[in-house]
């Protein structure tokens, strides 16, 4: 009776209580070092080389070095970014990031790394909500993005919190379209496409805007009913995977409309005992999907975890059991 109470209070409030996911086999983790600022915050597989950013660093991005089977070595490609453009938002959220930028450092706030088929990088600033371009010769410049899709996004719900913009990208392999994953309170993803000189909606730039809360892994000590979000987002194979920290989750959805088509859990690996770090929410921040697996990035805000690692960690999962092209 009490449990069926308690799940009658946590749909009243708005909380999704989800089927369980099939899980995802780890088959290494690879701690990182290097990183300046720590606090790995987005991957990016470009060609055979893996990238990486830092939310703590405005000035550089990282290409990692996985010869070393165990321990990856960052090295650092130094950026000169040019002054970020005015793209819309209000000067409130602004004034509380200039100031936040001297308590923590990382005035760009990078979220998330992706990759065209000719080698251009593209990185999301939370920050600003704007996109730089960091091609593979030459300067780092700003998309130009209609102002539409900041008003369109601010009009569902989404990009009206300080620290909780855009918290990853995806961009696809010709580089004429870019998805943009709001990360919380709402949460959305947004889709805009390059027009000659400006990036720009075809119509409506929000494929989803969703609010409300879900419950934590079970795994999870104390679960309890989360916000749901969005940490980073991958293109692979014309589908597009979110990462979905709160829940422990990589669900696979529908470019063009963002339905969900399936979920894939990876809790039962990511919180055993040894693996479990003291914050009381999710801290995997970075995606990569291939045909062989997922790469899962962690952000552990440069707190240890139980078995005292401190460093990021990058985890390597098999794909599902009969591809990511599963049907449910």
């Amino acid at each position: 009776m009490r449990s069926g109470f308690a799940l009658a209070l946590l749909l009243w409030a708005g909380a999704v209580v989800a089927e369980p996911a099939p899980e995802l086999k780890l088959l290494s983790e690879h701690a990182v070092e290097g990183m300046r600022g720590g606090n790995l915050s987005g991957l990016a597989l470009c060609g055979n080389e893996m990238w990486t950013v830092s939310d703590r660093d405005d000035d550089r991005i990282y290409r990692l070095d996985t010869s070393d089977g165990k321990v990856w070595q960052a090295q650092a490609l130094t950026i000169d970014v040019p002054e970020v453009p005015d793209n819309g938002l209000p000067w409130g959220l602004r004034s509380r990031i200039w100031a936040a930028s001297f308590l923590r450092g990382g005035a760009l706030d990078f979220e998330g790394i992706s990759c065209d088929s000719a080698g251009n990088r593209y990185v999301v600033s939370e920050a600003y909500a704007a996109v730089l371009q960091v091609p593979p010769t030459g300067e780092a410049s700003w998309l130009k993005i209609a102002p539409t899709m900041i008003r369109q996004a601010r009009a569902s719900g989404m990009l009206l919190h300080f620290n909780a913009l855009f918290e990853g990208l995806a961009v696809s392999p010709a580089g004429d379209q870019l998805w943009l994953a709001a990360e919380r309170e709402r949460r959305g993803l947004l889709l805009i496409k390059r027009q000659q000189t400006v990036w720009d909606c075809d119509d409506n730039c929000v494929l989803l805007s969703e609010a409300g809360l879900e419950m934590q892994p079970a795994q999870f000590p104390k679960a309890r009913p989360v916000s749901r979000d969005f940490a980073d987002i991958s293109l692979f194979n014309g589908k597009l995977f979110t990462l979905e920290r709160n829940a422990f989750q990589v669900c696979r959805r529908d470019p063009q409309s963002a339905r969900v088509e399936r979920c894939w859990s990876f809790a039962a690996e990511a919180l055993q005992d040894n693996r479990r770090y003291s914050q009381d929410y999710g801290l995997a921040e970075a995606l990569v999907v291939d045909a062989e697996g997922a790469w899962i990035g962690l952000d552990n805000n440069d707190g240890p975890r139980a078995d005292g690692e401190e460093r990021p960690i990058v985890w390597r999962f098999a794909a599902p059991d009969g591809g990511w092209d599963a049907a449910p």
